[in-house]
């Protein structure tokens, strides 16, 4: 089973898909260990991780797909891939859509913003017009199908950030039409009240995720509450980045002091086991050559 049609099983069944937001292999790979059926590659923490900058469209589409399809072969678990504004024109949108979906990313979320995009919950957003946006997704959808007709499979998340500069009105009226157009999944990006939450979910047809940031302009809500209010898809993009920087920062302040320990931290055998030394030994083992003269022959 592809990762599109994965994801889309669990689109079809009963209650929320939470997801954390992953940066790279080993936080993928820990997110499947806790049980979650799904993760979501958060552009903004690939770039904090990767090249260390602000989410503001400095990334490159290759690095973004260099490390989706590394998080992807890391797991079994379907991986949303942020797509940002898809680097581009209607043309580059269709390549960033193939291009994830070639990386066995099972959705891509795109968005309306005006480049150079930034973080939801930052300051200084603004969005395309209504027109151009839909030609964005039309231009998606169209991508999807042709990857569909040669065998291939991907689910498109159309993100407006339109609350931010027009209004509630606005931009639910661009999920419509994105509905309309064909993608998959909307994200009406950054409500900052429950009442909007409610309004958005209860006034757009289809599956809808909702993102939640520490800190940030939307209320920070527990998975039952989100989906009472409607949401299929719920996302924490930050908490473990926030989480792993808390730790190293610690760690780091205690070596810092010339203080070393074991305590608070895992062994550097579960360190080995997560990234796959058991497996490497035994196919170590299992293609052993005895005698490499002999082989030779």
């Amino acid at each position: 089973m592809n990762n599109a049609k994965a994801l889309q099983i669990l689109l079809d069944a009963p209650g929320i898909i939470p997801m954390p937001g992953v940066f790279d292999p080993v936080s993928t790979r820990l997110a499947e260990r806790a049980g979650f059926k799904a993760a979501f590659m958060s552009g903004f923490m690939v770039a904090a991780a990767r090249i260390g900058m602000p989410d503001t469209g400095l990334i490159s589409y290759a690095e973004m797909l260099d490390q989706g399809r590394n998080l992807v072969d890391a797991v079994s678990i379907p991986v949303i891939g942020d797509g940002d504004t898809g680097w581009g024109n209607a043309i580059n949108i269709k390549r960033t859509v193939k291009g994830y979906a070639a990386a066995g990313l099972a959705c891509v979320m795109l968005e309306d913003q005006l480049a150079p995009k930034r973080c939801g919950h930052t300051q200084g957003k603004q969005v395309v017009g209504r027109a151009e946006a839909n030609i964005r997704f039309r231009a998606a959808v169209d991508a999807r199908e042709e990857v569909r007709a040669a065998g291939g499979d991907i689910l498109i998340m159309a993100r407006t950030d339109a609350n931010a500069t027009h209004g509630l009105e606005e931009a639910m009226e661009r999920c419509r039409q994105f509905r309309t157009i064909g993608v998959d999944i909307t994200f009406l990006e950054a409500p900052k009240t429950v009442d909007e939450m409610k309004r958005y979910c209860d006034e757009v047809e289809g599956p809808k995720m909702a993102n939640m940031v520490e800190q940030g302009k939307t209320p920070f809500l527990t998975p039952g509450e989100l989906e009472a209010i409607g949401y299929k898809i719920a996302i924490w993009p930050a908490a473990i980045m926030l989480a792993a920087i808390k730790g190293m920062e610690v760690e780091m302040a205690r070596l810092a002091r010339g203080e070393v320990g074991e305590d608070g931290k895992k062994t550097f055998l579960e360190l080995q086991d997560l990234v796959g030394f058991p497996a490497y030994y035994q196919a170590e083992k299992d293609y052993f050559v005895e005698d490499l003269d002999e082989a030779a022959e």
